[in-house]
């Protein structure tokens, strides 16, 4: 049995996505609806799919455990599972993105401190929707352990899923972490009405800045190219399924960060990364000017029009 951990848009659809593939899931949600899938109510619910709202009864017998919280959640519900579950650990599939906000860590350095067993995680370009309905999506699948990797790599794949391995967990973390503050800086710019040809320029060089980062702390090009990089920044800086985008759309059309969240009501996870990616690469001496404006729209009351200026004054360099 396997058991998904989150009953937000991304951890339900992984949960319809596993139970059509016959084997019994459990989908735990903190509140659950008395009837209906949540977020999919057209969606009958497959028989082999249970939904738990108490934590010791979701993961006891999983075999496989998958978090899809958001990335502020990850640590504490880690915690507890811990707690509830008896050697040997079953393996974790980690599928949220983003950054711890005030300590700054990575979400697998979050892993290696909470969790004994074995883990990997799963990236790429990809909306809930689109997989609760069947379209075709491919995700990259990321562990040290080449033996999970080929075992779970496995498990993952079918005709509507293709599953690319890699080794690269710190590529793979950081890619899906910092893409969302790129996709709020693509839809600041929308919103603010530059246009096609300024989005492009963003997402090329906010790609830049991904791998500047990325690479002086471990990862490997191939990663930020890849889909876990580049195709997901491409996918949430163009969609407006992307609630990163959508949040950065309602900044650039003049309302305040808070205003845009209330609005959106639903968890914006570029938000809070943009606070530890700022501070992170601040402390390390990486330039990033794209973040570090994002940041300062958020969190320091700048104008998106004055970040914009900042941006396209900036001293002449070569692309790199």
């Amino acid at each position: 049995m396997r058991t998904v951990l989150g009953a937000g848009h991304w951890g339900t659809a992984l949960a319809l996505y596993l139970a059509r593939r016959g084997e019994p899931v459990v989908l735990w949600g903190r509140s659950l609806p008395a009837q209906g899938i949540p977020y999919f109510d057209n969606t009958p619910v497959p028989k082999n799919l249970l939904l738990r709202i108490d934590l010791a009864e979701a993961v006891a017998e999983a075999a496989e455990l998958v978090v899809a919280v958001p990335s502020h959640g990850v640590r504490g519900l880690l915690r507890q599972v811990q707690d509830l579950v008896s050697p040997p650990f079953p393996p974790l599939i980690l599928a949220s993105k983003g950054f711890e906000k005030e300590s700054g860590a990575r979400l697998d350095e979050v892993i290696q401190e909470q969790w004994c067993g074995p883990w990997a995680i799963l990236s790429g370009p990809s909306f809930a929707s689109d997989l609760a309905a069947g379209r075709p999506l491919a995700l990259t699948l990321a562990s040290l352990d080449k033996d999970l990797l080929a075992d779970r790599a496995e498990a993952w794949r079918s005709p509507q899923m293709r599953i690319y391995p890699s080794q690269d967990v710190v590529g793979v973390c950081l890619a899906g972490a910092i893409k969302n503050v790129l996709a709020i800086a693509a839809g600041i710019s929308d919103g603010l009405g530059n246009g096609d040809s300024a989005r492009a320029a963003l997402i090329v060089r906010g790609l830049a800045e991904l791998q500047r980062l990325g690479t002086a702390l471990g990862g490997c090009s191939q990663t930020f190219m890849g889909l876990a990089g580049a195709g997901d920044l491409i996918l949430t800086s163009n969609s407006d399924q992307s609630r990163n985008r959508r949040f950065g759309l309602g900044i650039g059309a003049g309302r305040k960060p808070g205003q845009v969240l209330a609005e959106l009501g639903e968890e914006v996870e570029g938000w809070r990364s943009s606070y530890a990616l700022y501070h992170l690469a601040r402390d390390l001496g990486i330039e990033m000017p794209i973040a570090r404006e994002v940041y300062e729209v958020l969190y320091e009351g700048k104008s998106p029009k004055a970040a914009t200026l900042a941006l396209m004054q900036r001293g002449l360099a070569g692309e790199s």
